[in-house]
This record gives C-alpha cells, structure tokens and sequence, in this order.
C-alpha cells in the first residue's frame, strides 16, 4: 500500500511495518485528550523517530490535562533507544507515565494504541505485522480500553526519567 495517510483502509485487516507505523500516525493525530498505549517494547511501530515523537509532543502540548499512558512488557528499548520519547517523560511527567507489565502479563502478544476511547490501531501479534484500525469505532475502542485497564492492573512498575526515581 501507498504511505499517504489516505490509501489506508479503515476497519480491514492490513499488512507491512509501513503501513502499521502510518496507521499509529493516524490514530495518535486524532487524539484530543487522552492517548493509552500497549506495546511490547515500543521497538516496533517507529517509536522512535522524530515524527513519532513531535505528533506525541504536539498531543501533550495541547492541554496540562492530556493524558498520555504507556504500558510496556520491557522498558529497556523505550529507555535505551528513544531518547527523544523519554524525553517527553522528564518534560511532560505530569501528564506521561510509562508502566512495565509483570510476569504474568507478559502473555499478551498484541499490540494497540487507543486515542480518546473512540479511534485505535490494534496489531494482532507482535510478530507479525498484521493489524487493523478504525476511527470513531466507539464499541471496539470500548472493549481494547477495558483490556488496557487489565493491563495496568498487571504492571509491576512505573518507568522514571530519573535513576532515583524521583
């Protein structure tokens, strides 16, 4: 499929790393007011790029109130190899929180972002780059956020920009 934002079909199972990471893209730009993302680590899906990170800055810059929550089963790619997104962390603290998942949660192999209980892209298994999203889709974002909040009760930790934590 083409990368414009555009040729991307909604609501229909879609393949290739590209395309997935235009698609997070898509969703990320529509949320206004709260963004939840599930990864396994965060090294697929282009987390660490300048584009991702200037659409999450921009989302955080919007409001104080913007809430940005990210759960990961390891932290170590999001703390080693995007510094520009941990950057955000030490810049929009109050709004960022980053969550590592404990051992039992770690069966989850999917991967999705939710962008105000209304938009989201879901990747069906970490290992492959097969995934769908929807805009507006209300119901479904519904049933992802339910699974977002199991997954937050299933994290063992909270990721800090500083060694100490504080």
């Amino acid at each position: 499929m083409d990368e414009s934002n555009d040729q991307l079909s909604q609501n229909a199972i879609l393949l290739g790393e590209r395309d997935y990471q235009a698609a997070i893209d898509i969703v990320i730009a529509q949320a206004e007011r709260e963004l939840l993302i599930f990864d396994q680590d965060l090294a697929r899906g282009d987390y660490a790029s300048i584009k991702r990170t200037e659409l999450i800055r921009t989302f955080l810059a919007k409001s104080r109130t913007n809430k940005l929550t990210v759960i990961v089963h390891d932290a170590s790619y999001f703390m080693q190899s995007c510094p520009r997104l941990f950057g955000l962390l030490e810049i929009y603290g109050h709004s960022m929180t980053v969550y590592q998942t404990n051992e039992e949660a770690k069966v989850a192999k999917d991967c999705f972002v939710i962008a105000d209980q209304a938009h989201y892209i879901r990747r069906f298994h970490i290992d492959q780059a097969r995934f769908k999203y929807a805009l507006n889709d209300i119901d479904t974002s519904a049933m992802l956020n339910m699974r977002f909040e199991e997954l937050l009760q299933a994290t063992s930790h909270t990721i800090s920009p500083t060694s100490l934590g504080l």
